[in-house]
C-alpha cells in the first residue's frame, strides 16, 4: 500500500524531483495568468470570438480547451491549467472600455501639462558669449576679443560692455566695435575690380563675360550692388546682405561714388562749377558733388568726379553734355570703400572695419 502511494505521487508530479518541478511550473502558470497588452479582452461574456486572434488551439465554445499545448480558449473557463493540460494561459479579467478611456485621459493630461520654465542657472542659457561672437566675425582670437571688451571698445545695443561673459543674440542684438557695426551673421562682402568689357550681371544669357564668372566657386549666392557700364572699369561690391545692398543704391542715403575720367582739353576754368551747378540731361538735371583735375599732360586730362546719383551712364553723359566726351572711365571708390591698388579682375573680401563703415553710411 505504501509503495502504491509513492507511485501515485510520483506519477501525479510527472517524474522525479517533483517538488522543484512542480514549484517552477506553478510560478510559470501564475505569470501566464497575466495577459499581455495585446491579449487584453474587452468582452465581459464568453463566446466563440472571445479569445485573441493569434491563439493556438481551439476557440470554440465556453469550455473549448481541448486544443494543443498553449491553448487559449475563448470562454471565461477555457484555456486554464485545468482545461488545457496545465500549460495554457488564463485570460485576465476584462477591463471595461470606460476604464481604459479614463486611463488614456489621465496619460494625456500628464503629458499635456505646460512645461515648467526652469531658471537660467539650472537650464540652458540663451545666446552666445560676446567674445565668441566677435571672434567668429573675424575680430581676432577670443583672447583678443576679451581685451577689446576690457578696453570698453565694444557696444551691445548702444551700451558699452565692460564685463566678460555677456551673452548676446547675433540675429537680434546690434554689436559695435569702436563705433562700427560688426556683421555677426554669415554674410559675405566682396569688392571686385571689374575689367572693361564685363557685363554687370551675375548671369548673361548671351554668354558674355559677367560678374558671376568671378564668384563661381562660392557656395553662397551673391549679387552685385548697383551697376557699372560694360566699358567702365573699377570697383563694384558683391554681397548676400540684401538690406545693405538695397540701402547702398537707394537715393535716400546718397552714397557717394567717385570716378576718374580721361578727357581731351583744354578745359575751361568754370567746368567744375558748371558740373556742381547741374547739367541738364534728357531725364533731368544731374549735379556733381566734387570735381578736380588730377593730371594734365598736354591736351590729355585726368579728372575726378564724385556724385551720389546712380543713373545710367551718368558721368559719361554729364561730361559729354559739357563738351568733353570720356575716353576712359574708372570708378575708384564706392562710399568709404576705395579701389586702392587692387588689380583689374581681382576679388577681395572686405575687412570688418570696411563693412562697419558701409553700414554706418546707410544707418545700419
Amino acid at each position: 500500500m505504501r509503495s502504491s502511494g509513492r507511485n501515485s505521487r510520483g506519477s501525479g508530479s510527472g517524474g522525479k524531483n517533483y517538488r522543484g518541478a512542480g514549484n517552477r511550473r506553478d510560478e510559470q502558470q501564475q505569470r501566464a495568468g497575466r495577459p499581455r497588452p495585446e491579449e487584453r479582452r474587452y468582452d465581459v461574456g464568453g463566446g466563440p470570438k472571445a479569445g485573441p486572434k493569434g491563439s493556438q488551439g481551439s476557440q470554440g465554445g465556453p469550455r473549448g480547451s481541448q486544443g494543443s499545448q498553449g491553448s487559449q480558449g475563448g470562454g471565461p473557463k477555457g484555456g486554464g491549467p485545468k482545461g488545457g493540460g496545465g500549460r495554457g494561459r488564463k485570460p485576465g479579467p476584462a477591463r471595461p472600455r470606460e476604464y481604459e478611456a479614463q486611463i488614456e485621459e489621465r496619460n494625456r493630461a500628464r503629458h499635456d501639462k505646460p512645461r515648467v520654465k526652469m531658471p537660467k542657472t539650472f537650464g540652458e542659457q540663451e545666446g552666445e558669449r560676446l567674445q565668441k561672437v566677435l571672434a567668429r566675425a573675424g575680430m581676432g582670437s577670443r583672447r583678443a576679443c576679451e581685451e577689446l571688451i576690457d578696453q570698453a571698445r565694444v557696444e551691445v545695443n548702444g551700451k558699452v560692455v565692460t564685463e566678460q561673459g555677456l551673452r548676446v543674440d547675433p540675429e537680434k542684438d546690434e554689436i559695435k566695435v569702436d563705433g562700427l557695426t560688426v556683421a555677426t551673421q554669415s554674410y559675405l562682402f566682396f569688392a571686385l575690380n571689374k575689367p572693361a568689357g564685363v557685363v554687370s550681371t551675375m548671369e548673361d544669357p548671351d554668354g558674355r563675360q559677367c560678374l558671376g564668372d568671378y564668384v563661381t566657386n562660392r557656395e553662397t549666392r551673391l549679387f552685385h550692388v548697383g551697376r557699372l557700364d560694360t566699358e567702365t572699369e573699377g570697383i563694384i561690391l558683391l554681397t548676400n546682405h540684401g538690406e545693405l545692398a538695397h540701402r547702398l543704391t537707394h537715393p535716400r542715403y546718397g552714397v557717394r561714388k567717385t570716378y576718374l575720367a580721361a578727357i581731351q582739353g583744354p578745359l575751361p576754368r568754370d567746368l567744375g562749377k558748371r558740373l556742381k551747378s547741374g547739367i541738364e540731361l534728357e531725364d533731368g538735371y544731374a549735379r556733381a558733388d566734387h570735381f578736380r583735375v588730377v593730371q594734365n599732360t598736354g591736351k590729355n586730362y585726368l579728372v575726378e568726379v564724385s556724385l551720389h546719383e546712380g543713373r545710367k551712364h551718368i558721368v559719361r553723359r554729364m561730361l559729354a553734355e559739357a563738351g568733353f566726351p570720356v575716353d576712359k572711365l574708372v570708378r575708384t571708390a564706392f562710399g568709404p570703400i576705395a579701389l586702392g591698388d587692387q588689380k583689374s579682375g581681382w576679388l577681395r573680401r572686405l575687412t570688418n572695419t570696411e563693412v562697419g563703415m558701409l553700414m554706418r553710411e546707410v544707418e545700419l
